[in-house]
């Protein structure tokens, strides 16, 4: 089975509310969806969620490169996915989130025709309700304390917490959230690295009385040498996730026992390959989480954390942040924040009929 022919759909969905964190407020969701269609007439379906202050992507510029790379894939097997990754990387280095919207979609149709849900064909066993986080947004401390408590009582039993604006009001913002969430919730925090090595140290000393599973990104990426030294000043777990893109990455940083954790996301990684290898070159506890994907490149990430058991913290909230539903099918939200996958062939997941007219998009590669 061969690609015949690849769509690329740009949608941009309002959230339903202003989305901030220490890079900066979100107001819109902008990704761009790739259908890939067979010479048997199946088809696939990736997304790629670019963050312009964390790729250095935005959605003309994936639309740009996904044509670009779309024409290289045209003829392509569909399962040979190392060839296929090796092919995407010499073409053109990084842009990681439109790599992985192709790497989702041939991945979906392999798994596809080998009649197994995606997380079987990742090497997965069972299909179990996962847990997801909800995230506190940037704000005063009123207002993400006021936050926190409606996510509890929504029925939530992880809060993340987004922080990176000043060590002492950030120590400040989580007091008040703990206050009111009380011990037995567990929270985790992720500073998108807005605090400088100094910031951190007071932060995370300040904040090691509160309930905190592990901290992500709390310095620049480019300082990811610190870390170490941070780690050690801490009782609190550190996560990468802006520092760790590759396998390569996610080597370097073991190597020198930078952090706790990893921070796995597709659109990050370049797609599911990609992410299986620093899933096999690693022994830490994993996370599986994302940018502002749909439930489509959600439903992607859900059926990878369910492929190894080490990946054991999941962060798949933003969907529900969306002002509208664009996909059909994928996972599906349940009480408590629990999260399910569906047994159908594949990734499960596909735009609706209404967002594939024509007049969505004219992006066709064949």
């Amino acid at each position: 089975m061969r690609v015949r022919e690849i769509t690329l759909f740009p949608l941009r969905i309002k959230l339903i509310e202003p989305f901030v964190i220490s890079l900066g407020p979100l107001t819109h969701a902008e990704n761009l969806f790739v259908r890939i269609r067979t010479d048997t007439g199946m088809e696939g379906w990736g997304e790629a969620s670019p963050f312009p202050t964390i790729h250095g992507e935005t959605l003309d510029g994936a639309l740009a490169i996904g044509r670009f790379l779309g024409r290289l894939l045209l003829g392509s097997p569909i399962n040979n996915h190392s060839v296929i990754t090796t092919t995407l990387n010499r073409a053109i280095h990084g842009n990681y989130a439109i790599k992985s919207a192709f790497d989702m979609a041939l991945h979906d149709l392999a798994a596809q025709e080998s009649q197994q849900p995606l997380y079987r064909y990742l090497g997965g066993t069972e299909n179990r309700a996962l847990l997801t986080d909800y995230t506190v947004s940037l704000g005063s401390s009123e207002e993400m304390a006021a936050a926190a408590r409606k996510i509890v009582d929504l029925g939530f039993s992880v809060v993340k917490v987004k922080l990176g604006r000043g060590a002492e009001e950030d120590i400040r913002r989580m007091e008040a959230i703990s206050a009111v969430v009380g011990r037995d919730i567990p929270l985790r925090i992720d500073a998108n690295q807005g605090w400088t090595f100094e910031e951190a140290v007071v932060a995370l000393s300040g904040m090691e009385r509160f309930n905190i599973q592990h901290c992500e990104a709390p310095i620049d990426r480019s300082e990811w040498t610190q870390l170490p030294a941070l780690r050690r000043k801490t009782s609190i777990p550190l996560m990468a996730d802006e520092s760790c893109w590759t396998d390569g990455d996610a080597r370097r940083l073991c190597a020198i026992d930078a952090v706790d954790r990893i921070n796995i996301k597709l659109s990050k990684s370049g797609g599911l390959y990609t992410a299986g290898r620093i899933v096999a070159g690693t022994t830490l506890p994993l996370q599986v989480g994302g940018f502002l994907e749909s439930r489509l490149g959600f439903s992607a990430a859900a059926h990878f954390a369910l492929s190894d058991p080490r990946i054991t913290f999941y962060d798949f909230d933003t969907p529900l942040m969306f002002s509208e539903d664009p996909v059909e099918g994928g996972i599906i939200y349940g009480e408590g924040g629990s999260v399910r996958v569906p047994e159908t062939p594949g990734l499960g997941a596909r735009l609706r009929p209404e967002y594939q007219l024509p007049s969505r998009s004219q992006n066709i590669i064949q």
